[in-house]
């Protein structure tokens, strides 16, 4: 394969394990695998562990960036996700109704000084996150054999 553009990410197999894969991005390296109890080496984080850890890191960054630019007293932002499945039906804000649908839970603790209007318009702004804008909107994703 060519030398990547900047901004692509690289994936090829690690040929250390059955599932595990090395992720070239941004000059950086990092293993992905699947964990033991589905076949994998459990030598790093899963794929979902990585979507999010996208989600996570994005919103915690667009809330310091935020909180610094706005003078805000944000001492540590942490954000707690996790992803299961659940059926569109019990999914009150979904237009989908039948089948399953993926959610993802996510929780952030916020430490500071801050008074509750703070809290709330941080809260606002982490809906703003570029990630997940991406995820709650349509996502065309175009493949290729090269």
């Amino acid at each position: 394969m060519t030398e990547p553009e900047p901004g692509t990410v690289v994936v090829s197999e690690a040929g250390e394990g059955r599932f595990t894969q090395h992720v070239t991005a941004g000059g950086f390296e990092l293993v992905v695998d699947e964990p033991k109890s589905v076949g994998g080496d459990g030598s790093g984080p899963t794929p979902y562990d990585l979507l999010l850890g996208a989600l996570g890191s994005c919103t915690a960054i667009t809330l310091r960036m935020y909180a610094d630019r706005k003078n805000i007293p944000l001492a540590n932002v942490s954000v707690r996700l996790r992803h299961d499945r659940i059926h569109a039906r019990d999914c009150e804000r979904c237009e989908t109704e039948v089948g399953m649908i993926s959610r993802i839970t996510r929780e952030i603790e916020l430490e500071g000084d801050l008074d509750d209007e703070q809290r709330a318009r941080l809260l606002e702004i982490a809906e703003k996150c570029p990630v997940h804008r991406t995820l709650e909107h349509e996502i065309d994703v175009q493949t290729k054999l090269v």
